[in-house]
């Protein structure tokens, strides 16, 4: 587009010095001046319609203006923080474990090491799947709660609801077993 614009110039410029055959001096030189003058008015207006539109600037207006800008933070996520740890959607009693999937029967006792300050035992569930359980783990399917690990058995409190609608807590022992058959 510059291009094009300077090419018309040139060819301007060249008929304007070709153009004038007058030998007078000073009718000539007008003439000339008013052709210059003509042609730089084409070469402004043909600048501007090329340049993008600007807002004329007055002189009032040339204060420099600094926006500030603020974050706020308040009830937006922390970018830096999983979101696979931030669920509020979803409640405790949804957030059901393998182990309670099942009843206390169905489960077995493989093996507990309990001489440590923080006891273990390791369950099996029916599928032959083998789980690390400790204190305050949750198995069952009557909300159970491991709540003591002994030398070979797990001692979990269930909560039953019976015909009437209480609530009863009831202690269950999961023991090792030793020998299967004989």
């Amino acid at each position: 587009m510059r291009f094009t614009t300077l090419a018309v110039a040139i060819a301007i410029l060249a008929l304007v010095g070709c153009s004038s055959g007058s030998t007078d001096s000073g009718d000539g030189n007008r003439e000339k001046a008013r052709k210059e003058k003509r042609h730089k008015q084409r070469e402004r207006e043909v600048a501007k319609a090329e340049a993008p539109a600007q807002p004329e600037a007055s002189p009032a207006a040339e204060e420099v203006v600094v926006a500030t800008f603020v974050y706020d933070a308040t009830g937006k996520r922390d970018p830096f923080r999983s979101y696979q740890w931030e669920r509020p959607d979803r409640q405790d009693k949804d957030l059901r474990g393998p182990l309670e999937q099942f009843d206390l029967n169905q489960l077995a006792v493989v093996a507990v090491v309990w001489a440590t300050g923080n006891a273990r035992a390791l369950i099996q569930d029916p599928s032959g799947q083998s789980y690390i359980i400790g204190e305050g783990a949750r198995v069952g399917k009557n909300e159970g709660k491991v709540v003591r690990i002994d030398d070979n058995l797990v001692v979990v409190k269930e909560t039953y609801v019976d015909y009437m609608g209480e609530r009863t807590m009831k202690n269950v022992e999961l023991q090792i077993r030793r020998t299967e058959g004989g």
